[in-house]
Order: structure tokens, then C-alpha cells, then sequence
């Protein structure tokens, strides 16, 4: 991700003390005569443990894995598209390029099951989508850079507005797109093609990784890490703590041991950013890698969540999200430091391709 400075918050842990312990004890008692009372009777118990995982895996549906007659029978005004996106985009040497990706995946998953829990609602996910704009290596001016693969803003924003209209000619109502990416310019696209799909159809597509409150979301550092860890981590946007303790949390064979003893990258603000991302061997990340931990990552991902699941149950419900401040108004790609550039270098690419399209026979 990039574009912001990611703040989690951690919930206090309390001793239970003895009285603690004499519940504790009590509620042990209850639960070993539950445990007898299942023993008497297994059968029915993993009967109903198996029923309510077919009810609730029945209302998750993969789009990729429905037939015609199955899309159509949808109920499309208790039917929630998800569209996971995850840009390709390096991380360091520590983290997988689609570090995104799969923080995107897990959202959406469990995003999933909080809709679902409501009765008469079906979320069908879409396949996703590895397609984002603006990798972090273009801070110092590294358009080219191992690990990232991305597209051009306009070609991004048209992915999805291409999507929306098959979606909205079909009927579908609700879409939400998870897409934790932080690039101002990349969620104006998103944010672009959600409010398109609003306009056009009359519906809702909500980019909700787009609201400013989700995205810098939640403070869990500040109050996990020490005064020196906190200056040590720093302003980062791209690859430090947080990011390597999220991917612990998910996926910890995909991170690569030896962050443990990583060279911290710290700076105070984006000046110092593209100071250090512009400089010869920058290893693809900033802050301080070697704080994090799987607990870390653990939090933050409850924080998250917690907030980004009851904001989109709040939409469901009616809430009125364009009033929610967008995080790609607060950070204007037109005008933040770097973005020119950025946009300057997408413009490059899309005359490069568009000569060798108008010297082809068939053009257009």
C-alpha cells in the first residue's frame, strides 16, 4: 500500500484476578457438563454444526462457480457483489508483491460473513482482481522496479466501470470493492468508477477502502510500540511495520526471515520519502520492518475490520456514504507532491501505446 501513514489500535488486555478465576473456574464447570451432554448425544450435535456451515457457506457464493440459471435466480436486492482487488506492487525484499492482494482477500472473506450473517442475504465475490495504479517505487522516480506491475489510471478506472455496467444492466444493486491500496490517484479511479455506477444505474458501488476513516485506520501502533520504536518505525506509507506484521498475521511463509535484522528506513514526512526512495539501492521499503509481529498484525486486522465491515452493514441499511470524507479528496492527486510526476510518466506510457496502435493496419 501506499499514500498514507497507517494507524492501529490495540485493545488493552486485564488480568482477571481471583475472582476472575473463580468465574473462570465456574464457567469451566458449565462447559465440561456441555461437553458431557454433546458426548451423550454426538450425532445430533455434528448434525447441526454441519447444517449451519452448509446455511452459511450456502449464502457465499463464488461468481466464477455460477451457471446462467444460477445468476439469474439471484436476489439482487439481498445480494452483495464483492470485487477483492490487490495491486502487484514490490514490497522489499521481505514481503510477496502481492502483499496487498492477499490483505484484500481477507477482508473480503470476512467482510463476507459479516453480510451473510444478516438473515436473506447473499454475497457472491467476484474474482480477484491484481490490477492497481501507482506503485510505491515511483516515490523516488523508480517507474521500473521488481515486483511491480501495474496499470495506467485510466485504464484502471475503465476496468471497473466496464465491470459496473455489466453488473448494473443485469440488475445487481450492491457492490462493494476491497482494494487497500493507497495511491491518491488509484482511489480517485475507484472512486471515479463507484460514483459512475451510482449516476448510471441508480445503484450502489462503494470503493470502501476509499473513505478516509477506513483508510487510516487505527492507531494500533501508537499504542503497541515505545516512544523509541515509534520514532524508529516513523512516517511510513510503504512496507514498514505494520505492513510485514499484517502479512505474519496472514501469510507467514511468505515472509522471508531475515527481516528480523532489517536496516530501518525512517522518515519524518514525504520530503524525507522521496529523498530515500530516490536514492541508489532504496530496498523498496520505508520505516522499521523488524518491529513487526504476527500480534501486531493481528490487531490491526481486528481494528480494521471491526470498522470496515460495520460501515459496509451501515450502507446496506441506508446510510448516506457520500457524506463520508474520501481519502482521495484529502490527498488531491492533482496537487500532492509526487502525483505530477506520476501522472506526467502515465501519460508517457499512454502515447507510447497509442502510436504503435494508430501505425497498425487495423486501427482503430
Amino acid at each position: 500500500m501506499l499514500g498514507r501513514q497507517r494507524r492501529h489500535s490495540l485493545a488493552p488486555h486485564v488480568s482477571a484476578g481471583k475472582a476472575g478465576g473463580e468465574k473462570n473456574q465456574s464457567r469451566q464447570g458449565r462447559h465440561y457438563k456441555e461437553l458431557s451432554a454433546m458426548k451423550r448425544k454426538p450425532y445430533f450435535c455434528l448434525l447441526a454444526i454441519a447444517l449451519l456451515s452448509a446455511s452459511a457457506s450456502a449464502q457465499i457464493l463464488q461468481m466464477a462457480e455460477l451457471n446462467t440459471e444460477q445468476i439469474r435466480a439471484l436476489d439482487h436486492a439481498k445480494t452483495v457483489v464483492l470485487i477483492p482487488g490487490g495491486i502487484m506492487e514490490e514490497h522489499g525484499p521481505y514481503l510477496p508483491s502481492f502483499t496487498d492482494g492477499y490483505a484484500d482477500n481477507a477482508f473480503t472473506q470476512d467482510l463476507a460473513r459479516a453480510i451473510v450473517a444478516r438473515p436473506g442475504w447473499t454475497v457472491v465475490i467476484f474474482p480477484q482482481i491484481p490490477l492497481g495504479y501507482g506503485g510505491a517505487n515511483n516515490i523516488g522516480g523508480n517507474w521500473s522496479f521488481p515486483g511491480t506491475y501495474t496499470v495506467r489510471m485510466a485504464t484502471l478506472r475503465a476496468v471497473y466501470m466496464d465491470l459496473g455496467n455489466e453488473l448494473g444492466e443485469q440488475g445487481f444493486r450492491w457492490i462493494f470493492l476491497v482494494h487497500n491500496h493507497g495511491d491518491p490517484a488509484h482511489n480517485h479511479a475507484l472512486d471515479q468508477a463507484s460514483d459512475y455506477f451510482h449516476d448510471t444505474y441508480g445503484a450502489t458501488m462503494v470503493h470502501l477502502f476509499g473513505f478516509e476513516p477506513v483508510m487510516n485506520c487505527c492507531g494500533t501502533a501508537d499504542k503497541l510500540f515505545t516512544p523509541a520504536e515509534q520514532a524508529e518505525e516513523g512516517f511510513t506509507v510503504h512496507a514498514g511495520a505494520d505492513e510485514h506484521s499484517q502479512i505474519l498475521f496472514l501469510r507467514p511463509e511468505l515472509v522471508d526471515p531475515a527481516y528480523k535484522k532489517a536496516a530501518s528506513f525512517t522518515g519524518k514526512n514525504f520530503d524525507d520519502l522521496y529523498r530515500m526512495g530516490a536514492t541508489k539501492g532504496w530496498p523498496g521499503y520505508f520505516g522499521a520492518p523488524r518491529l513487526a509481529s504476527a500480534a501486531f498484525g493481528a490487531l490491526a486486522f481486528s481494528d480494521q475490520t471491526r470498522l470496515l465491515n460495520g460501515l459496509a452493514l451501515k450502507i446496506l441499511d441506508g446510510l448516506d456514504y457520500r457524506k463520508i470524507p474520501r481519502f482521495a479528496d484529502a490527498l488531491d492527486p492533482r496537487d500532492a507532491i509526487g502525483e505530477a510526476a506520476e501522472l506526467d510518466h502515465d501519460r508517457v506510457q499512454e502515447e507510447k501505446e497509442l502510436d504503435w496502435l494508430k501505425s497498425q493496419k487495423h486501427w482503430p
